[in-house]
């Protein structure tokens, strides 16, 4: 079952990787800022969670833990 999900987790390793990934030898680093917000791992795990568990407060719930619990999704799978 792990298998077929290995692709997508293989990406994901590298879209992390990337974005953290800083040059030192290019003479100019613009600083990060984290803005409060809702980001695409929120929405993707609160529109999971709504059509997994149609709750609310599982939703948010899901929400909150973002990307966590779309990961866990990806790897349980349907009920």
């Amino acid at each position: 079952m792990i298998k077929k999900y290995i692709p997508s987790l293989l990406i994901l390793t590298i879209l992390f990787a990337s974005c953290t990934t800083n040059n030192p030898n290019d003479g100019y680093n613009q600083p990060v800022y984290l803005a409060p917000g809702v980001g695409l791992g929120t929405i993707i795990a609160v529109v999971i969670s709504w059509s997994r568990n149609k709750s609310i407060l599982w939703a948010i719930l899901h929400g909150i833990f973002g990307w966590l619990y779309v990961i866990y999704a990806i790897i349980v799978g349907k009920k």
